[in-house]
Parts: structure tokens; sequence; C-alpha cells
């Protein structure tokens, strides 16, 4: 099996090195050995490892929450409804956030209403709006 260093595992990723370097630092990717070079040698393994936590970030998890799923993800004992759970959670915390951005933009557009766009600021109803 063959190794990468960070910038092939990055780009077979998707993800900058920066990304990477600070996946590791985090605790969700492995520290990585070292070539005789010095440059980090990474287990082709961790393309898919940095796939699974770019595509749980996009589905709404922390990092937190994504290195609890990685705990569960390599632990063959793992019931899939602790998984579910999690995910049902997730959606569930996203549809409060997506009410409340709701509740946001009402009030935005209602004060954009209110606003003529001409003239001072001092009279500007978003402006007295944010200052009370």
């Amino acid at each position: 099996m063959g190794s990468l260093t960070t910038g092939a595992l990055a780009k077979q990723a998707g993800l900058g090195i920066e990304t990477v370097r600070y996946y590791e630092r985090r605790g969700l990717l492995p520290v990585p050995a070292r070539r005789s070079s010095g440059y980090r040698a990474y287990p082709e393994d961790a393309v898919l490892r940095l796939r699974f936590i770019k595509r749980s970030q996009e589905l709404g998890f922390t990092l937190k929450e994504v290195k609890e799923l990685l705990a569960l993800w390599e632990d063959p004992e793992t019931d899939r409804s602790i998984v579910r759970s999690k995910a049902t959670a997730k959606a569930a915390d996203i549809e409060r956030r997506i009410r409340d951005l709701t509740v946001v933009r009402a009030k935005l557009l209602e004060l954009s209403a209110n606003c003529k766009g001409k003239g001072s600021t001092k009279q500007c109803p978003i402006m007295q709006a944010l200052s009370s």
C-alpha cells in the first residue's frame, strides 16, 4: 500500500493543504508517519476519511460531531441506531435554525421596506432598529 504527501492527499480529497493540516491538528486525521525526507506519508485510506469529514460538514455536522461520527464509523460494534439518532437530531437542529432564520429574514425585509433608501442614516429605520 502506497503513501501520499499532504498535497497529493489534499488534491484527491478535494481540500486545501491547510485544511488537511487543520484536521490533523484537531485530531480528525491521525498524525501520519514521516518519510526520511521529513514529509508526511499519509496512508491511501486517509482520502476516504477526509471525504467522510467533508461530507459530514456539508450535512451540517460540527467538527466535534464529525469526530464522534468518525469514532462510530471506526467501531465495528456500533449499532446503526446510534448513527440514525445523530442524523435525526441534526435534521431537527437544522429545522430549528431554518425557522429562526425565516424570522430574521422577515424582520430584515420589513425593515428594508420601511427604509426609503435616501437621506441621512440618522433617520434610517434600519439604523434606528439596530441601535434600540
